[in-house]
């Protein structure tokens, strides 16, 4: 790991960018964090493919509410987003996606694994990559959370990774039948949000997926609203929840 620029942000909280290999990262880090105090809980902060430059108001925002409450946290690029080199099979079925849609018609299990399965194949070693390097610095230990993002690398994470204590997920419908199989094994406790009118999501897909989960402490937070309507106590239960397992 490389660290390539920092800045202290106007609450004390040091951010860092970072690269891993050809990986983008960033790291935040709480004012209270030094090589002398205890260790941070850690906190990997999943997003959309949408590139790291786009998401990176919400990162951000997610990353200073988490070392408020003590949590560093850090992000990396996921393969195929922004100056990261293409997907050539995800882009296909991304465009077979929107055609769909756009038709109103059903999408195809064919076109979900298609989109959803080479992403999470190559994120999750990254990820696990991501975790040996930022568990290596000073001042930042475990346990460790995961947080958002594609629920799928979500759910792959927490059968893979046993140094993930626990997982906030937000609910998504777009899950090939083999990650809702995998979703039976996941047993860490869950933190799952759910927005009841999301214009992007089958509710009963989600629902079933939440039912799948083999975790004996999971719990789901439904709140009406579309897509973009995740009310702002939404992210203080999910502090209370990485605060309870993490700390």
């Amino acid at each position: 790991m490389q660290f390539t620029s920092e800045q202290h942000l106007d609450d004390g909280v040091l951010e860092r960018a970072f690269t891993l290999g050809e990986i983008p990262g960033i790291l935040w880090t709480p004012a209270s964090a030094s090589a002398s105090s205890s260790p941070a809980p850690l906190i990997l902060l999943g997003h959309p493919p949408l590139g790291l430059a786009r998401m990176y108001p919400r990162l951000v925002a997610r990353a200073r509410h988490s070392a408020a409450e003590g949590f560093a946290s850090a992000t990396i690029e996921l393969p195929g987003s922004g100056d990261r080199p293409r997907l050539p099979v995800v882009d296909r079925a991304r465009a077979a996606l929107r055609r769909a849609l756009e038709a109103g018609e059903p999408v195809s299990d064919e076109i979900v694994d298609a989109l959803v399965l080479p992403l999470v194949d190559r994120a999750v070693p990254e990820w696990q990559a991501a975790l040996d390097a930022l568990l290596s610095l000073p001042g930042i230990g475990g346990p460790v959370g995961y947080s958002g993002g594609v629920i799928s690398i979500g759910i792959r994470l927490a059968v893979v990774e046993p140094r993930i204590a626990a997982a906030g997920l937000f609910a998504g419908s777009l899950v090939p039948r083999a990650m809702v199989e995998e979703a039976r094994r996941v047993t860490i406790p869950l933190h799952v949000l759910l927005q009841w009118d999301d214009e992007g999501n089958d509710r009963q897909a989600a629902l079933d997926l939440f039912d799948a989960f083999g975790s004996e402490e999971k719990t789901l937070h439904a709140n009406m609203g579309g897509h973009t309507g995740v009310p702002q106590f939404a992210g203080d239960d999910a502090a209370r929840f990485f605060t309870r397992h993490l700390k």
